[in-house]
């Protein structure tokens, strides 16, 4: 079992920056990839971003390549969301994510869920 913490979130204005933290406790956290997704309101989850084990691949989805960046600590147990750049489209819970099973962009293929945290940008 992994449990994941997700925290960061809030209200911030069109052109902000914010960063997402996700903590992990239980099992190896090194041997899970993670990701991030969201989730708007009226509208499907939506894979935003993940990285790998090491870290050394990241993915993410053309709405947000360019402005957010993935990344994770695993000294730390922990992944961040930086998002720059932030526009009311992104507004969302953010869902982070770990799957024992590699890289994906399918939220099926993502076995542990944070409980999500709400990011709102205002125009």
């Amino acid at each position: 079992q992994v449990q994941l913490v997700d925290s960061g979130g809030g209200l911030v204005q069109a052109g902000d920056s914010l960063r997402l933290s996700c903590a992990a406790s239980g099992r190896t956290f090194s041997n899970y990839a993670m990701a991030w997704f969201r989730q708007a309101p009226g509208k499907e989850r939506e894979f935003v971003g993940a990285i790998s084990w090491t870290g050394s691949i990241t993915s993410y989805a053309d709405s947000v390549k360019g402005r957010f960046t993935i990344s994770r600590d695993n000294a730390k147990s922990t992944v961040y969301l930086q998002m720059n750049s932030l526009n009311t489209e992104d507004t969302a819970v953010y869902y982070c994510a770990a799957s024992p099973s590699g890289f994906s962009h399918y939220a099926s293929q993502y076995n542990y869920w944070g409980q999500g945290t709400q990011v709102t940008v205002s125009a």
